[in-house]
């Protein structure tokens, strides 16, 4: 989607060259005077204003402030033949991104509205991240109540400006992708693209050409050289999600990788340097995945220099209200429905559920309920989980009690989910907010018929 730029001047010829040189790049707005400028305010604000101070019935520097009150996240560039440093001084403190004299040069122009869209941008994420640190530590209508989430968020804090690799682990569904972003976020990499990969959705055979690239002709179907993940995140961050699912051979691969800072890509004689700092993830217990090989124990120790645990909501009953309530604003906004909460036999039934698919199930059942419920609040006949009992056969085998109570409590979610879909897994998948594969995984690994 093209950046939006409004062009505020009185000269139609400034106006035309304007267009011509920006028309191709972005989507235009003209106003020819002020009265015209004022017209636009509270409708659809641009990202970058530029505006001219000389207008032939107003100035511009009165108008700035009207402009940063009615589009406050809009840039604006002030451009006037008049140049000396008191009339910029005072552009600037009435909001002014940058001031241009005239006669210009059209690459000024276009560099300085790139300079501006990236400081946009960048105000955006802080702005984002900001409410985001607020809302899970707590200090403003916080999303994360339980203790354990606090202590993430500290750690999250602690360990990101440093420049080291980072693994985070959970189950499916706890956040692990959010908490990369945050780190990503709060780190000195920052101005720079965090890349991600999921290492369980690519074909084994094309997993080494999307990270370290390959060279035209490499293998069948290699028509062109491609750069790969690596250089994609130069100066950033790549985020390797599921890394216990990339096979054993390309871990080896691109443990040389982290450890010499250099690539090679697929079917080159020369090797690159790299600089991006890695964040993995697993929904893996690391022990269990080095045990099953599944994950190179040499591999692990480079990763884990420093580790974050995302406890499962199962385990944080204090966050799943918090999160719901959060969940159903947005999704209400959204649909333009007037649900104000939930009737108490729908808290009991969310915070006694186990969440199987943890935050991400939950997500899906909010939306979900909100698009269903007839009334202003949401009931329980809107929620489609239901109370899951333990199956018996599995509460009795073996002698760790907890963890077959896990499992069973897992399974009964499962079933009681493929029969509300009919057996259709995808959508089972969805509403349990796991990966389809994950599915198939533990319909096989509990011998559930389908």
């Amino acid at each position: 989607m093209k950046a939006k730029v409004l062009i505020v001047d009185d000269e139609a010829d400034l106006r035309s060259m304007l267009k011509s040189i920006l028309e191709t790049n972005f989507t235009l707005t003209e106003a020819d005077s002020a009265a015209a400028l004022k017209k636009l305010l509270g409708g659809d604000a641009p990202d970058v204003a530029l505006l001219d101070l000389k207008l032939g019935d107003d100035n511009g520097l009165n108008l700035l402030p009207q402009i940063k009150k009615s589009w406050p996240d809009s840039e604006v560039v002030v451009i006037t033949g008049e140049a000396d440093y008191a009339t910029a001084v005072e552009a600037t403190k009435r909001g002014a991104f940058h001031f241009i004299a005239k006669p210009f040069k059209v690459e000024e122009i276009l560099v300085t509205i790139d300079r501006a869209l990236e400081n946009k941008q960048q105000k955006e994420e802080n702005d984002s991240l900001r409410l985001a640190l607020a809302t899970i530590s707590g200090s403003a209508s916080p999303v994360f109540r339980s203790q354990a989430m606090q202590q993430v968020v500290r750690t999250v804090e602690r360990i990101a400006p440093n420049d080291v690799t980072v693994l985070i682990t959970g189950e499916s569904g706890t956040g692990k992708e959010v908490i990369a972003d945050l780190i990503h976020a709060l780190s000195l990499r920052s101005k720079n693209k965090i890349i991600k990969i999921n290492c369980a959705a690519l074909p084994r055979e094309l997993i080494e050409s999307e990270l370290f690239g390959h060279k035209k002709g490499a293998f069948t179907g290699a028509h062109t050289d491609r750069i790969g993940l690596f250089r994609e995140a130069e100066g950033g961050t790549l985020f390797l999600d599921e890394i216990s699912e990339m096979p054993v051979d390309t871990q080896s691969k691109l443990l040389r990788v982290l450890q010499e800072q250099t690539a090679r890509a697929v079917g080159d004689t020369v090797s690159y340097r790299t600089n991006c700092r890695i964040i993995a993830a697993t929904n893996r217990k690391p022990e269990d995945a080095i045990k099953d090989g599944k994950l190179r124990e040499d591999l692990f120790y480079r990763i884990s220099a420093l580790s974050v645990y995302l406890p499962p909501l199962r385990e944080r009953r204090d966050d799943i209200m918090p999160l719901a309530t959060s969940f159903l604003k947005r999704f209400a906004s959204q649909a333009k429905r007037n649900i104000r909460g939930f009737q108490p036999d729908a808290v009991e039934r969310l915070t006694a559920f186990d969440w199987p698919g943890n935050i991400r199930q939950l997500q899906n059942e909010i939306q979900r309920s909100v698009l269903l419920s007839e009334g202003d609040e949401v009931a329980a006949a809107d929620l489609s989980i239901t109370d899951v009992k333990v199956s018996s056969s599995l509460a009795d085998a073996g002698n760790d009690t907890s963890f077959t109570l896990l499992e069973g409590v897992e399974r009964n979610a499962i079933v009681s989910t493929l029969k509300e879909t009919g057996g259709n897994k995808l959508e089972t998948a969805k509403r349990l907010g796991i990966g389809r594969q994950t599915l198939y995984n533990k319909i096989k690994a509990y011998g559930i018929e389908t």
